[in-house]
């Protein structure tokens, strides 16, 4: 009896804690820099990314983004090994990267790539194309087993 009294308080102390511990994120878009050292080698052309929510700034295993592709910008086809993710088009439009090839994709798309599916954006138009966008299951391009395909740079 005296055992599952224990049990039943050691529960309730790590629920305690864990909600004691829980802190809410918060930022601004205007307050998170634009992510350096993206290179055209590794299928980031002219691309300006952001890292909205990630493990460095909130602790997450997850990321939430934002890309701004100007005209003829894009992301090469490419997969991540350890996580999914998903974008929806805000803005603008242009073709979506497959296993098949290219798609072409618009303002309201959205699209959700399981992992180690080839996939990426090419903007083809002569405006601006926004992304929002989120990797689930890595809170880094490192943990995400990002690979950018062979034949595409």
């Amino acid at each position: 009896m005296k055992r599952a009294v224990r049990k039943s308080k050691r529960k309730v102390s790590r629920a305690s804690a864990a909600r004691k511990s829980a802190k809410m994120y918060r930022t601004n878009m205007r307050e998170v820099r634009k992510v350096g050292g993206l290179k055209r080698k590794d299928g980031w052309v002219d691309m300006q990314v952001q890292f909205l929510i990630d493990k460095a700034s909130a602790g997450a295993d997850h990321v939430v983004g934002w890309t701004v592709l100007k005209p003829g910008a894009r992301h090469e086809r490419h997969r991540h090994h350890h996580c999914d993710e998903f974008f929806i088009v805000l803005k603008g439009h242009g073709h979506i990267y497959t296993d098949d090839g290219e798609a072409p994709s618009g303002e309201g798309d959205v699209v959700y790539s399981p992992r180690k599916c080839w996939h990426g954006f090419n903007n083809t138009s002569n405006a601006d194309v926004v992304l929002v966008w989120g990797w689930m299951g890595a809170g880094s391009i490192e943990a995400s087993g990002y690979e950018v395909a062979p034949d595409d740079h």
